[in-house]
């Protein structure tokens, strides 16, 4: 029999006297703190499982009939250079100018430095403002309602069934996170888009959230096939995917974290001040984030696959399981953990930042009302 941790005094008492608006305060701003840091990791690792499943990142001059498409008679000879991180580059007999290698991606690292030479600095965190706008609600709905659940969960248990208490995290966990995913998945499908592509005209502005949109409904239109399918339907493609990814992840996350920050807790007892509320908080989220992120990441690769499938009629008709098998078809183990590294050092400190800061929040409203009260 597993025995339950309890939860600090301290946790207990700001999660009983804070209100849901309290709460999703505290979320809303470790939520937005988390997205900008970690992104660019989080745009690496898109970008590999994006090539992966076979989106081409290659320059207009790579192939012949791509370069005789945009010659002109104004073209000049520094009009055709390619990337500055292409040391190939350049005209040699019949060797492409653009040789195709200077545009594939072969590790996070190389992502990163590729995407700052080819496309800008500022391309790291493109998505930012989708990131934004998806973590505020997402993380405003999914940890207060976590902690919400939990608390009702663990009460239930230890008054029915004592043995099923440590369960409760888990199952807070999966339904918080099923709860927020839903809502505010069309959110999350543009961020994955907007990701994936990109466009080596630097000087051209990104496609935002709502033109992302526009342009998955406007591939809907345009098929033959799916004119009777209800337009709105097409930006949940892959829900059942991030679900599949998602409840996976959090059960193993809570479950993780809770014991890990209520035994480091339980070191400092009632002498718990901001700072050590921070390190254990932080420490557990980050040990369980890694942990998680690792253990889910072949859903997270099926999920980027159906995200950027841009035949709508293939899109809707996709599965996991099917786009799972097409994967290990075509990669075996490693197409599975495709972009594992730059997932996991996204999560760990992701859940770390959001977890820790949420609670540092939470502590300081409720000692601000008890110095008030």
């Amino acid at each position: 029999m597993i025995e339950p941790i309890k939860s600090p005094p301290q946790q207990r008492t700001s999660n009983e006297t804070l209100g849901l608006s309290e709460r999703a305060l505290s979320a809303s701003g470790a939520a937005c703190l988390s997205a900008v840091i970690v992104n660019p990791l989080d745009v690496a690792k898109t970008r590999l499982q994006a090539q992966a499943a076979g989106v081409a990142y290659s320059h207009p001059m790579t192939s012949h009939t791509s370069r005789m498409a945009v010659f002109g008679p104004n073209m000049m000879f520094a009009d055709l250079r390619c990337s500055p991180s292409c040391a190939r580059a350049g005209v040699h007999g019949t060797v492409s100018i653009c040789p195709r290698e200077c545009f594939e991606y072969k590790g996070t690292l190389d992502v990163l430095y590729k995407i700052i030479r080819q496309e800008g600095v500022a391309r790291l965190w493109r998505g930012t403002i989708a990131g934004l706008a998806l973590a505020v609600p997402t993380v405003g709905i999914y940890l207060p309602c976590y902690d919400i659940f939990r608390d009702w969960f663990e009460d239930l248990a230890s008054q029915n069934a004592p043995s099923m208490t440590p369960y409760g995290p888990l199952l807070a966990g999966s339904l918080s996170r099923s709860l927020a995913c839903t809502i505010c998945y069309p959110i999350e499908l543009a961020r994955t888009r907007m990701q994936a592509f990109h466009d080596l005209n630097s000087g051209k502005k990104a496609s935002g959230v709502w033109k992302t949109w526009v342009d998955v409904l406007s591939n809907l239109k345009t098929s033959e096939n799916m004119k009777s399918v209800q337009s709105y339907r097409v930006l949940w493609t892959g829900l059942g995917a991030q679900l599949s990814r998602d409840v996976p992840f959090s059960a193993i996350c809570w479950s993780t974290l809770e014991p890990v920050r209520r035994r480091l807790l339980s070191l400092v007892g009632e002498e718990a001040n901001a700072m050590s509320v921070l390190g254990a908080n932080f420490s557990a989220g980050f040990v369980a984030g890694c942990l998680a992120a690792a253990a889910t990441c072949p859903l997270d690769v099926a999920k980027t696959r159906r995200q950027i499938e841009k035949d709508p009629t293939r899109a809707l008709r996709m599965t996991t399981r099917q786009t799972l098998m097409e994967v290990w078809r075509d990669g075996g183990m490693r197409g599975l953990f495709t972009g594992v590294g730059p997932r996991v050092g996204r999560a760990g400190p992701s859940v770390g930042i959001v977890v820790s800061f949420y609670e540092v929040v939470k502590y300081a409203l409720h000692d601000n009302q008890q110095h008030e009260s």
